[in-house]
């Protein structure tokens, strides 16, 4: 029987945050946050970190995954695709441990408050529906009706100029989402036809609550999210000491 694996994708050249994937935070590597939650899972078979970087595959050893190549440099440059990266390890399972894949769960270190319960939700929800993919999604922070265009002048431009003044009333809008970033659940051997993790009309979205949908690509999102997760703790310590 085909397995599920948690894959974890982490290069060593980071612009945004230098280092961030074994960055502190809250006392422990980033990465560290996404293998934890990962490992807790009860959907996942196994837990994959796909790295170029030494220092990461050791510390991703330490917390518990699973480091079993390295991965190629040219997938491993700014402009590589994380396509790319998830058809390589699993391809590369299958050559070299005969391990076939049914689905695979891409988890990305950069959303740190992803539990084990949303990976599990997302995994069975895959199979449920039989999908092909089911991605990680939030609610939106704004409504595509209240977004504006702006050109060189600062003059603002309608982008749904049919849309009447009333629609702006939030009330009488449609809940629109927006991917978090979180997780991506692919099915193998569809991801491996179609190359993508949104396959047209056949992408399922899996919600998550907003406060584990943080996602950190800058130096000021990464002091946000130090934030909440030192706050978060002191929190979990109270309620357990209660």
């Amino acid at each position: 029987m085909a397995g599920v694996v948690g894959l974890i994708t982490a290069r060593g050249g980071s612009k945004g945050v230098p280092q961030k994937n074994i960055k502190l935070l809250a006392g422990k590597p980033l990465i560290a946050w996404t293998i934890e939650a990962a490992l807790q899972s009860q959907e996942l078979d196994r837990v994959i970190v796909s790295t170029d970087d030494r220092e990461i595959a050791s510390i991703s050893r330490q917390f518990g995954a699973e480091v079993p190549f390295v991965r190629p440099l040219k997938l491993a440059l700014d402009s590589s695709s994380h396509v790319d990266v998830v058809l390589h390890a699993i391809d590369w399972l299958v050559e070299h441990e005969q391990y076939n894949t049914e689905y695979v769960t891409l988890l990305q270190p950069t959303s740190p408050f992803r539990i084990a319960a949303d990976i599990d939700g997302a995994v069975k929800f895959a199979r449920e529906k039989n999908a092909k993919a089911v991605i990680g999604m939030m609610e939106a922070p704004s409504h595509p009706v209240c977004l504006r265009g702006m050109n060189e002048d600062g003059l603002l431009l309608e982008l749904f100029p049919e849309k009447e003044e009333s629609a702006l009333r939030r009330q009488l809008l449609a809940d629109v989402y927006a991917f978090n970033g979180a997780l991506y659940v692919v099915r193998s051997d569809s991801f491996k036809e179609n190359k993508t993790f949104r396959p047209s009309n056949e992408t399922y979205g899996y919600k998550m609550p907003t406060e584990r949908s943080w996602e950190i690509d800058t130096e000021w999102e990464f002091l946000v999210a130090s934030f909440l997760m030192e706050n978060q703790i002191q929190s979990d310590s109270i309620r357990n000491a209660a």
